[in-house]
């Protein structure tokens, strides 16, 4: 296969990532609900961070449920979409420091973290929604997260992400399209 069959063999098979969204849906409602609370802001951050750490089992879960093919091993270019999750790791140090050092403003640098891990997904999938949304997520999360309380930014998050959701789901089906025309010829 030539690369941008890989991609779409990728982007078919994994459904272009949709139950990790789908998933960070369910983990932005837990921070939203948390920070809703009276809880010390610092309690409220770790438990924001400890919400974070079943997004693999919980996308895991989801995948079974919407028939993904999690592992795609026989495309190499699932290696290259885990080393762009991996990335994200690496800018969580920076959420960490602002955990003690602007704790209030946590959630926002979540927020903007994630939404900018998207671009390469854009071309690994060959995706409009990931590309604009990599780009839009940063920056909303930036301006409501100056001006408003963190839940204000999980709360836009959960809108945003379900949003992602129904367009990753309308790029899927167009997938399937393309597939069963690819197979009919």
């Amino acid at each position: 296969m030539n690369l941008d069959e890989l991609r779409f063999d990728s982007a078919y098979r994994q459904k272009k990532g949709l139950h990790f969204i789908l998933a960070s849906i369910l983990i932005w409602t837990a921070v939203f609900i948390v920070h809703l609370t009276d809880l010390p802001i610092l309690t409220k951050n770790l438990l924001t961070f400890c919400f974070t750490a079943p997004l693999l089992p919980l996308a895991f879960a989801i995948s079974k449920l919407i028939r993904v093919d999690f592992t795609n091993k026989g495309n190499p270019l699932t290696n290259l979409g885990v080393l762009f999750s991996l990335n994200q790791m690496l800018y969580l140090l920076i959420a960490m420091w602002i955990y003690n050092a602007a704790p209030e403003k946590m959630v926002m640098i979540l927020a903007m973290i994630f939404g900018a891990h998207l671009l390469p997904y854009g071309w690994l999938y060959q995706s409009k929604s990931y590309m604009a949304l990599s780009v839009i997520i940063p920056i909303a999360a930036l301006l409501i997260g100056v001006n408003f309380p963190p839940y204000t930014v999980a709360g836009f998050m959960i809108g945003v992400e379900i949003v992602f959701s129904l367009l990753l789901a309308f790029e899927v089906k167009n997938l399937s399209s393309i597939d069963a025309a690819i197979r009919s010829a």
